[in-house]
């Protein structure tokens, strides 16, 4: 007897449960959410020391990059977080840049994240890719300040790139000590569509999202471009839709959590030591399962980009802007990601692409 309609809609939506609530077993060990952590947060308790929570938010963005090192061995693990303290500090640079002249904002991020997607996908580097290069674009693009105050931004999100880069050092003795690196993956023929069209449409989806943030004059939008990025980085259609729902629905709980965070009576240190117990949270689980790591992103990132103006907004407006730039981001980013995996796309698009670089 063939199951009724409604048989097989409970079967979808519970096959549907399950594939959203698996959590995906993972080899990580403590030391290496420390060690990021400490990147993170250092930069953090040194602010807080001298009174300057502001500075210390800039280097901790800048010590995220210690997210980007591999587990190879040593020499290939220092050049390529090297090579991602660069891209770091160029993505940030012109973020705040960009910032001085607004219409310049949208074309300027999705100038990068186009080339570092591309250059990500071009050199196979690992989760997660580009992601804090154009976060650190995003942030440092609605970073309140005039052109004097350039250098000092810059000076010190380097700093902190370079504290994450000794943490890194450090870490990668340890770990070395205990366990064999893993081989350096070969590097397969890049392939044209998956290195340019996809970035391509990458780049022109996270502008289009500022695009519509701006249009719609939400305040502080930085948070519309990473939620669409976060989405639209799945690679099938099937990881997008996941990412979708597991971003919603993780930022949703994670705003909930930001409220009861921005009401306690937080001073510098109790902001560096939370965004340190963050950190900490978050890459122990972002392996297992992406919505519970989601829940504890959104109150570090809110944290990383609204702490040193806290108090200057309501937190329940601070909370419902956060919510529905999560989910114009989401809704951009599930758009793009049905545009990423079209073929008719890549082949409308791969065309004048390849004509346009290669002159074939």
């Amino acid at each position: 007897m063939k199951p009724t309609a409604g048989q097989r809609l409970r079967q979808r939506l519970a096959e549907e449960y399950r594939h959203l609530t698996r959590l995906t077993a993972s080899d990580r060990r403590w030391p290496m959410p420390f060690a990021a952590a400490l990147s993170s947060g250092l930069p953090l308790l040194v602010g807080a020391g001298f009174g300057h929570l502001d500075y210390g938010l800039i280097s901790s963005l800048g010590g995220m990059v210690f997210l980007s090192l591999p587990e190879t061995a040593l020499h290939h693990r220092m050049l390529t977080l090297m090579a991602c303290v660069f891209a770091m500090i160029a993505s940030f640079t012109l973020g705040v840049i960009s910032h001085l002249f607004p219409p310049a904002m949208v074309p300027a991020l999705s100038f990068v994240a186009i080339v570092v997607t591309m250059t990500c996908r071009y050199y196979h580097l690992g989760p997660p890719g580009g992601f804090f290069f154009i976060l650190a674009a995003s942030v440092g693009a609605h970073m309140p300040g005039d052109v004097l105050g350039i250098p000092l931004k810059v000076g010190l999100l380097t700093m902190g790139c370079l504290l994450a880069a000794l943490i890194a050092f450090a870490y990668s003795l340890l770990v070395l000590r205990t366990g064999p690196a893993r081989p350096i993956p070969p590097r397969p023929a890049p392939d044209f569509d998956f290195v340019v069209v996809d970035a391509v449409i990458i780049g022109s989806f996270v502008g289009l999202s500022l695009a519509l943030a701006q249009l719609l004059q939400l305040d502080q939008p930085y948070w519309v471009p990473i939620s669409c990025l976060a989405v639209i980085q799945g690679m099938s259609l099937r990881a997008v839709w996941t990412k979708q729902i597991h971003r919603i629905a993780g930022t949703t709980v994670g705003l909930l959590l930001a409220w009861a965070l921005l009401s306690l009576p937080l001073d510098a240190w109790r902001i560096a030591f939370v965004m340190i117990v963050l950190a900490f949270v978050i890459e122990t689980l972002v392996v297992r399962h992406y919505a519970l790591a989601a829940i504890f992103i959104t109150p570090l990132t809110l944290l990383l980009a609204e702490a040193a103006r806290l108090g200057e907004t309501p937190v329940a407006m601070l909370i419902h802007a956060r919510f529905w730039d999560t989910v114009l981001g989401s809704l951009v980013g599930l758009a793009g990601g049905i545009c990423l995996h079209s073929p008719h796309l890549h082949a409308l698009l791969g065309t004048p692409l390849r004509r346009l670089l290669t002159g074939r």
